[in-house]
């Protein structure tokens, strides 16, 4: 019997190719060129990495050169896309390795601290958002879309923080090894949970209503993570790295095994319904405190993250941005509200819940500064808004707004609040340790091939 076999899928075509590899090529040569200036600048390298695709996105390359920003830009979903996937694992990469620099000791001794920091942060902002979302202009809500479901939205969108951006920042300033980084990291991580948990809600209402059902599964699956890491995956990391870190000469193996086992965590948390870089941070976490490998062995992954995968990801975010939307008074108006609404709504919650847990002024400010920063998290959520059709696309123009804006604001804040924060000595420890992390990356790239 004749057996058809379907034929073999086409590989990407010629054009297609060229234009991605001078999509990543501009991507990276700018990130780099406009991150080493953000750092002369006094900024962090992720601020410049942002500038880029705004510069090259329809707020100003499709403006100036059209002709230009069509043909290297092309409004093509399956161009488009090859470009997300390389941005995608980027930023799950990145969110990793922040989860194997956290120091879980110092999260269990200061949990109680976290949590109180990340309820502030949650609440305060939420209900400021949701009051917004009910005293703005009906002519900016979408027709058919109830003014409940909006406002909720909207408080989602303000409540939640950008773990990627500010986990670059952290490392872009070296303050991830600091007390005051590792909170900001735990209760955003939190923040975050929640926020992604209250998306799912809200969506479910936006299209379906909302089932109990639908919030008790969400809920779950959540925990169900969150017992999984406590009990089978710390002894199955430490397995997975026993196996492949047996010759102690090659960092290739052990520097596989963690990007494999993140990047699996990271599809194992989507396909749950929860967010990817949930599973990607949760992992980190576990590869850091497994004890299965030393993670100055995973210094070459660091490099190629932090200087190839991530900036390409930033650069790529603002692509999406339009900003000349702006230009109608009323958006402008609305926006600048919104805008006042999300930074003093985050600040004065993350400081009330610092001060609440007995940090001091200058650590309750710093909080403050870096759990603002909503970075491309906020873009994802407007992005889902837009789809859904909750949100008009004046709407998702100035929460785009809101995320450059705090995600600028960060970093000068932080600079200043945290040059008044003594440094212990448990922390230049835990500075010493994350020190041979870069030293090994340099040994790493200066080894010949």
């Amino acid at each position: 019997m004749h057996v058809s076999l379907a034929a073999p899928v086409a590989p990407i075509a010629a054009h297609q190719l060229l234009i991605f590899l001078l999509q990543v090529g501009l991507l990276l040569l700018l990130a780099l060129v406009f991150g080493r200036l953000a750092r002369r600048l006094g900024m962090p390298a992720v601020v410049g990495e942002l500038f880029v695709g705004v510069l090259l996105g329809p707020s100003f390359l499709a403006h100036v050169a059209p002709g230009l920003s069509t043909w290297l830009f092309p409004q093509d979903s399956a161009q488009f896309h090859l470009l997300d996937a390389v941005g995608q694992i980027g930023v799950l990469l990145l969110v990793g390795i922040t989860g194997i620099h956290m120091d879980m000791g110092l999260i269990r001794r200061r949990g109680a601290t976290a949590a109180g920091v990340s309820a502030g942060g949650l609440l305060v902002p939420l209900a400021f958002g949701v009051g917004a979302g009910f005293l703005l202009p009906a002519t900016l809500v979408p027709a058919g879309t109830e003014t409940l479901v909006f406002a909720l939205f909207l408080g989602v969108a303000m409540c939640v923080s950008a773990i990627p951006v500010i986990a670059k920042t952290l490392m872009d300033m070296g303050l991830l090894h600091r007390n005051v980084g590792q909170l900001t990291l735990a209760a955003g991580m939190i923040d975050d949970a929640f926020g992604w948990f209250m998306l799912s809600i809200v969506s479910a209402m936006a299209t379906t209503g909302l089932r109990a059902g639908n919030v008790l599964v969400s809920f779950a699956c959540l925990m169900a993570v969150v017992v999984f890491a406590l009990t089978v995956g710390r002894p199955l990391v430490r397995h997975a790295f026993r196996l492949t870190s047996r010759n102690e000469e090659d960092p290739g193996p052990p520097v596989a095994t963690a990007a494999v086992l993140l990047v699996l965590a990271a599809a194992a948390t989507h396909a749950m319904g929860l967010e990817a870089v949930f599973g990607a941070f949760v992992c980190g976490i576990l590869i850091g405190s497994a004890g299965g490998i030393d993670p100055a062995r995973l210094a070459p992954l660091r490099t190629v993250v932090l200087s190839g995968f991530a900036p390409i990801f930033f650069a790529t975010a603002g692509l999406r941005m339009d900003l000349t939307s702006l230009a109608d008074p009323m958006v402008l108006l609305a926006g600048l509200a919104i805008l006042a609404v999300a930074i003093i709504g985050k600040f004065v919650g993350a400081y009330a819940g610092a001060r609440a847990s007995k940090l001091n002024k200058w650590e309750a400010l710093a909080l403050g500064a870096g759990l603002n920063a909503r970075g491309v998290i906020e873009v994802v959520v407007a992005m889902v808004g837009l789809r859904l059709g909750i949100l008009s696309v004046e709407v998702y123009t100035i929460i785009v707004l809101v995320a450059i804006v705090t995600s600028l604001m960060a970093p000068p804040i932080l600079r200043w609040s945290m040059a008044r924060v003594e440094q212990t000595a448990e922390e230049e420890l835990r500075g010493n340790e994350q020190l041979a992390w870069a030293k090994q990356s340099r040994t790493n790239d200066s080894e010949p091939l």
